[in-house]
Order: structure tokens, then sequence, then C-alpha cells
């Protein structure tokens, strides 16, 4: 009898352990998930799933409520009891509809997407995995609302909403990014920046001056790169991802790594990723134009023209690069975290491709035109307080230095002489963001500090002898930007289904700029500039019903003139000359948008925004005269003297709308569409084409996902621009464009049909297989020298631990 009661109790205990052994799973897949946070209210008591999902409970009581938390799945809260009632299992939910539904760029700190009155792009972790994009360009081009144009392989200039280059900002880790050397024309910083080390991205579509200052006139682009994680317990957690991925197109061969290491109060993050492309291959169905029929080497000391074997390979377009990233953060209390970042990128020289093939008199008219390495480096350390105080409830320091190198150098072809110019940026910068909650409001205040430093030096150097003489730099060496600003933005929630947000903010600016007399033959010798800048800003939010949402946004935005605005020199198109300008003031933005979301049913879903923006004292490059002089000499060749002047008007207006529409519980239906119209008043006060005003495009989703499989097809395109439709300064750049009935230039439409397929081999092996551009067009996108990919197929495996 003893033992039988034994045997009942042993097996009555044996239960009652097993029964403390929960999994968590992913609600969709059922997948396990390891490396789930298990904790309590306090943090007193912890868990960490293993590679099964598997966690011991058993220190839990049983009326306790427990947390679950992982990066890429949303938080949440069960009681133990309730736990194990449901066989000890516990499902979570993707967050990637909650990562839209909160976002930071508004106000740098957190907001619900329903609050606010502009409009949000925001991407995942999970949906840059799924675009397997080559570079932060191609990812932010994939979203379908923001246009890419590119001059080369090692380039993307994002257009949004009729602006590009200076008039959009491009902020990492909450730091600006934009410096004193960024110009109207095509930029490609935005390739610095490893979309394999992003957490996640928020675009803003439109003005962003309130909280961002210069150059948000047109939209912010935000990055947040890889955080890293605690272990919530006390023992140690490693986590990370391998990544590798293959293109056929340029044979990308792309590796990347990162590493996240977490203790109690410290957590560290490693990444690093290389990247090879080789030269690009265009498409076989489209304009001749485009070929690469012919390509200058040098062979036994002189400059020859040789015949392209495949054409359609556009010879040189290849380089390589390497990103590095070190995070280091710091919990010594509950109220405080202090983060390090590290971040750094370089590449190697890459060609500017559209002006290689270019021509002079039926001949090609460069034998070398290439970038140097873009090096860039930024070092970040941030504070985050909690306050619960008079003045604030949320508090942050930010505080940054960031280094940027480029250069150019070009030869013409059959001449001795290579020209160099190369800058170097120094960008120190710090902010203070506050945060105060009130009962049915908020506030958002701040002030930042932003100082530049720019070294300019140029030269000449003969490849035969060696021989070098200094030439003019296309900056004045040791010239000063610099920003103070103050802002303040309110939000308050009036009704549970309507919201108000506004905001202002004042910015001081300060450009030193001095030319050398020796270098420089101008009749001034310095350029200083100290103005001021207000915007303003003031929206709603309301949803109407639960079918039925609005949104309406009013605000202002500027850009002062930078260093390459007020003294840069360089050669903007043949036989043009671009001097200083010690003259300028700040241009300004009036914008207005208008949103309208619609829900007929639960499983459809309408958004359409109509926009227009105003800008006055617009910036633009114009025709110039030094001393009554309006054609200089310029290496050897006459010519048009240029400035950037405030001469000009703009008017940009469009509408862009998408639908998703859930088909059943495994297919989804979504597409995207946007139009765009600019004016530009002309020197006689005819009005033009906007140069940056994108033909209509979008594109159109199909995806299908269930269990470990994700099928996505989908088709981008993109309407033509006429000869008629292109700006005066496009219709000048004939080589970049295909040739119509009447041999003037013009852009074509074009369309892709793609097909990306991602399946989980495992929990911990995921593999992508993607065939872009099926039907191998050949085309370029809007102001583009470069043609993009022809059929491509991508091959990319990722393994997480």
């Amino acid at each position: 009898m003893r033992s039988l009661t034994g045997v009942i109790l042993l097996f009555f205990m044996v239960n009652c352990i097993y029964a403390q052994q929960i999994q968590v799973l992913d609600e969709e897949s059922h997948e396990p998930l390891t490396s789930v946070a298990i904790y309590n209210a306090n943090k007193s008591k912890s868990a960490l799933t293993n590679f099964d999902g598997e966690a011991d409970i058993s220190a839990f009581d049983l009326d306790e409520i427990i947390q679950f938390s992982h990066v890429n799945y949303s938080n949440r809260s069960l009681q133990k009891s309730q736990i194990l009632q449901d066989e000890n299992k516990v499902y979570l939910k993707g967050n990637d509809n909650e990562l839209e539904q909160v976002v930071l760029s508004v106000a740098k700190f957190e907001m619900n997407n329903d609050e606010i009155p502009q409009k949000i792009v925001s991407f995942s972790a999970n949906d840059i995995i799924m675009a397997s994009p080559q570079t932060s360009a191609d990812l932010l081009e994939s979203s379908g609302q923001v246009y890419v144009q590119k001059s080369q392989l090692g380039g993307g200039s994002p257009i949004i909403r009729g602006f590009s280059t200076n008039r959009l900002l491009i902020t990492v880790d909450g730091v600006r990014m934009n410096t004193a050397i960024f110009r109207s024309g095509n930029l490609q910083n935005i390739i610095s920046i490893d979309p394999l080390a992003v957490e996640n991205t928020e675009v803003i579509l439109g003005p962003g001056s309130v909280v961002y200052g210069s150059d948000a006139v047109g939209g912010v682009m935000n990055f947040y790169t890889l955080k890293p994680k605690f272990s919530f317990g006390d023992k140690a957690s490693v986590s990370g991802n391998a990544y590798s991925r293959y293109a056929s197109a340029n044979n990308e061969k792309t590796l990347h790594a990162d590493v996240n290491i977490g203790l109690e109060n410290w957590a560290f993050v490693s990444s690093v990723t290389y990247s090879d492309f080789e030269d690009l291959k265009m498409g076989s169905h489209g304009p001749e134009e485009y070929l690469r029929n012919e390509y200058a080497v040098r062979r036994n000391g002189e400059d020859v023209i040789v015949s392209n074997d495949n054409p359609r390979v556009q010879k040189p377009t290849g380089y390589n690069q390497i990103n590095l990233l070190q995070k280091v953060k710091f919990m010594p209390h509950k109220d405080w975290d202090l983060n390090l970042g590290l971040i750094y990128s370089t590449t190697s020289n890459f060609p500017r491709f559209d002006r290689l093939y270019r021509k002079r008199d039926g001949e090609l008219r460069s034998a070398e035109w290439y970038y140097g390495p873009q090096e860039w480096f930024m070092g970040n350390f941030k504070i985050n307080k909690k306050g619960y105080g008079a003045l604030y409830d949320k508090a942050q320091m930010t505080a940054a230095y960031q280094f940027f190198e480029e250069s150019r150098h070009n030869r013409d072809f059959g001449e001795d002489w290579l020209y160099n110019t190369q800058e170097n940026v120094n960008a120190y910068s710090v902010n203070f963001d506050f945060e105060k909650t009130f009962e049915e409001s908020r506030l958002f205040y701040g002030a930042e500090y932003v100082f530049n430093k720019v070294n300019s030096i140029g030269n000449a150097q003969n490849i035969l002898t060696e021989e070098e003489n200094l030439t003019a730099s296309r900056y004045p060496d040791g010239s000063t930007w610099q920003s103070i600003a103050a802002y303040t933005t309110y939000q308050w929630k009036i009704q549970e289904d309507f919201s108000f947000q506004s905001g202002l903010r004042y910015n001081y600016i300060l450009v030193d700029a001095e030319f050398d007399e020796n270098l420089y033959d101008f009749p001034f010798q310095e350029a200083k500039i100290n103005t001021g800048a207000l915007t303003g800003s003031a929206g709603i939010n309301w949803q109407q019903n639960r079918f039925i949402g609005w949104r309406l946004n009013l605000s202002t935005a500027f850009r002062a003139p930078n260093i390459d605005d007020v003294g840069k020199i360089f050669d903007s198109e043949p036989g043009a000359v671009v001097v200083p300008n010690p003259d300028l003031k700040p241009e300004y933005a009036y914008s207005s948008e208008l949103g309208f979301d619609w829900k007929p049913a639960e499983n459809i879903s309408f958004i359409a925004t109509a926009f227009y923006t105003y800008l006055n004292d617009a910036m633009v490059r114009r025709d110039f005269n030094l001393n009554g002089e309006t054609e200089i000499d310029y290496r050897g060749e006459p010519s048009r003297v240029q400035a950037i002047q405030n001469t000009s008007k703009a008017h940009v207006y469009g509408f862009e709308s998408g639908i998703e529409i859930d088909l059943s519980v495994a297919l989804r239906f979504s597409s995207q569409i946007n139009i765009t119209e600019g004016k530009e008043e002309q020197e006689d006060g005819s009005t033009a084409p906007l140069r940056h005003a994108a033909p209509i495009f979008g594109n159109t989703h199909l995806t299908w996902h269930k269990k470990r499989l994700k099928l996505d097809l989908f088709a981008e395109y993109n309407g033509q621009f006429d000869y008629e439709d292109l700006a005066p300064s496009e219709q000048g750049k004939a080589f970049l464009y295909a040739v119509d009935n009447n041999g003037n230039p013009y852009s074509p439409s074009w369309y892709t049909i793609n097909l990306t397929g991602q399946y989980n081999i495992s929990k911990d092996l995921l593999a992508t297989v993607s065939l872009e551009n099926i039907t191998d067009q050949r085309y370029r996108t809007y102001s583009s020298g470069i043609a993009a990919a022809g059929r491509n197929l991508i091959l990319a495996l990722r393994y997480s631990f």
C-alpha cells in the first residue's frame, strides 16, 4: 500500500514539474520561437526560451502576470494559470503591423500612427529581408512611394514628392546625415547606410523642418540601426544572424553577420557586411541608345576606344563596399539607459558611368571619371532618462561626430592631366529632446546645435611625368556651416477619434567661407551668411467612424544656403561652369496635405493623399557673370558662367493612393500609385517642368503566405516623359535619354514583372529566391545615367541563432 502511494505521489510530482514547461510559438506558422524573454512585472523573475521554444516557468506564482517579449513579435501578457489551462502553449503575433502603428520620426519619441497628420512609410526588418535590396536606395525604391535616380551603380538619389538631394533629409539613429556639402545635383550618400544593419526605417512624405530643421523640404528618411538587447536574466544571451546573397545581373556577392550579446544591464551588438558588385548587365528589350557599344581603355601609354563584346554589359560600373557597426547599451537604473553607437562605411573607387559615355564631336569625352572611396564614420552617444517631473517625463540627449570623405577624379580622352578634388567634412551635433505628457495632450520640445567644417583640396597630376600642380578646390578650404535651433511640438487628443498637432521651430544659420586669392579670381574674397528661419505646422487626424479617417496637415519648411550653394566650383554640364555666389538666402516651402483612409470591409483598406507645395526664393542654377564676364576658360574649355541663385518659384502638387485587399487568410493584393506634377519659374517669367518631379510610378503585389512559405508576385512600372515634359536642364542632357521620332530626347515608360519566394527551411534557416525583371526589359529610371538590371536571379540564405 505504501509503495502504491509513493508511486502515485511520484507521478503527481513529475506531472507538476512537467506542467511548468511551456512552449512559445509563432501564431501563424506554429513554429517554435527561440530567445523569447519571459519575465514578471518587476523583472525579479525571468526565463528565456530555448531552440525548441521551450522554457520553465516554475519560478512564477500561479496568479502572476507573465510578460513575453521578442524583437520581431508583439509583446504579450498572460496569467500563469491561463497558460497552464491552454495546454502550456503561448502564441505570439508578428509585429509588422505593430511597427506601422508606432512611429518615432515625427517627434523623436514614440507616437501612434493614427494620431499623426502626415503620411509615414515604414519598413520592418522582415520587409528588408524579403526585398533583398543591394543598397538602402534600393530598399526605399521597393516601397513604390519613393522614386530613385542613379548616375552609376554606386548610387541612388531618392526623390520624394518632386524634391530630391539637399531638399530631402537623411537621419541615422536620430542624427542628421546631411552636411554642408550636400548638393542640388544627384546624391549617393544613402548607399553608405547598410540595409542589413537596419532594424526599421520610417519615411516622412512631406516637410519635416519643425523637428529636423534645414533641408527637410520634401521629406525625411529615418534609418534606425540594430539595437542591443538585454538578456532579462542572470545568464548571458547570445543571438545573431549570418546572411549571404548572390545576384546574377552584376554578379553581386554579399556576406553579412551580426551578433548580439545580452547581459542583465549591458548589451552589445556588432555587425559587418561586405559586398562586391561587378559590371551591371541591362535587359534585352528596350532603347538601343542605352547600349554600351564602346568604351575607353589605356594601352601602351595611350587612350584607345575598344568595342564592347557584350553591349548590354555597362563597362565599367563595378565596385565593392564594407559596412561595420558596433553598439553598446548600459542600463544602470530602470529610468536611465546609455547608448554608444559606432558606424563605419567605405567603398572602393567607383566609376561615374554617365560621364564615361558622353561624347564631344562624336568621340568619347572622358578617358577616366570616377569617385574615390566614399567614406563615412559616425559615433553617437545617447542618454535616455525618464523623469516624471514638472518639466519632462522623458528626456534624451544625443551627441554625435561624423566624418565624411569623397573625391572626384577625371581625365579627358587623349589628355595626360588627371584632375582631382578631395573633400572632408567634420560634422559635430548635439540634440536635447524632451517629452511631457498631460492628461489629454503631450508636449515635445528641444534644442539643437550643428557645426560642420569643410576641408577641400584640388590638384592636377600628369599621368606620364607624375608632375603635380595645385588647382582650385571644389569648395573653399576651411569653410564652416553652423545651425542653432529650438523647437516645440504640441499634440492634443481632443476626443478619442480626433487629434490635433502643431509645432514651431526657429533656426539661426551661420556660413563662413573664404576664397584663396592665389586660386580664385573672384570679385569677392569671402562669403558670410547670418540668417534666421521660422517654420511651423498644424494638422488634424480624425477617425470619422470605423470605416473612414481623415488627415489634414499645413506646414512650412526651409533650406538654408550651405557651402555647396555659396562656394562650389564645378563643371555642371558640357560648356558650363558653376561659380560661388555669396548673396544667397534661405528658400521657403509652404505645403498642404489631405489624406483619406477608407475601410469598406474588414479585408479591404484604401488610402489616398493629395498634396501641394509652393517653393519661394528657390535656389537654382542660372546663368551668372563675374565682373561682367559671362564666359570663362575652365580646364582649357570656354565655359558659360553659372551660379546658384534665389531666382525662382516652384509649384509641386500630386496624388498618392494605395489599396490592400485580403482575398483570403493567406492571399493579399496590394497596389500603390504616385502622380506628381511640378512647374518652375524660368528667367523670362515662363514656367517649365520641375527637374525632380518624377513621372507616374508605382507597384502592384500579390502575396501568398502560409506556414513556412511566402510568395510575392509583383510588377513595378513607370510612366513616360516626352521631350516637352522634361525640364530644360534635362533636355540639354540628350546622352541620358532615348531618342523619339523627331530626334529629341525622351524618357520611355517601362514595367517589370518579378517573383520572390521565401521559405523557412527550419526555425533557424531562411532561404529567399527572387527572379526580377522576368521579361528582361531594358530601361532607365527617369534622369538616370545607368540602365537598370536586366533579368536578375537573386539567391539569399539567412541563418539565425
